[in-house]
């Protein structure tokens, strides 16, 4: 369990990021048009999982623009901004933005990926929404970075996250 805080209150995680070395736990997200994505439809590929509460509040959409301005200039990697917020609301918020470098994925069936990745709070204002995390997978599916960021309103180190790559 992951001790965070928002605005200097304790909440906790129910449990722990991946380590590095470790193989990444597979998912099954659903996408914006409602179909299903596993962490196996981007083996090949260098992943940033960009995870966070909710994109409809500032520092999550901040990470998202962020990271949909650098993905454009990474090679042989995705993006993957995930949070429990509905694929709509996801569908919306992308579109008002023009973000088109990112893939948006949503927990909000199952919430199993926030489980499996030790990330969903369990207690407190946000309790069983995601906690903001950065977690950087190579292209054999081995974890390469992580991130719990530990006051939920802070952005993540974006450029730790990008030199894992």
């Amino acid at each position: 369990m992951a001790t965070i805080t928002l605005r200097g209150n304790k909440t906790n995680t129910i449990g722990n990021l991946p380590k590095v070395g470790d193989k990444a736990p597979d998912f099954k997200l659903t996408t914006l048009d409602l179909s299903e994505k596993k962490l196996s439809d981007f083996l090949g590929n260098k992943l940033i999982l960009n995870i966070f509460p909710s994109v409809d509040t500032g520092v999550c959409a901040t990470s998202v623009r962020f990271f949909n301005q650098k993905a454009s200039e990474l090679e042989n990697t995705k993006v993957l901004c995930i949070s429990k917020d509905l694929p709509f609301a996801q569908g919306r918020f992308c579109g008002a933005d023009g973000l088109k470098n990112v893939i948006m994925l949503s927990d909000f069936k199952t919430g199993n990926f926030g489980k499996d990745y030790g990330l969903e709070i369990v207690d407190g204002v946000l309790q069983s929404l995601h906690s903001r995390c950065i977690v950087v997978i190579n292209e054999d599916g081995i974890v390469t970075y992580t991130e719990q960021v530990s006051e939920i309103s802070d952005e993540p180190n974006y450029e730790k996250a990008l030199k894992a790559i």
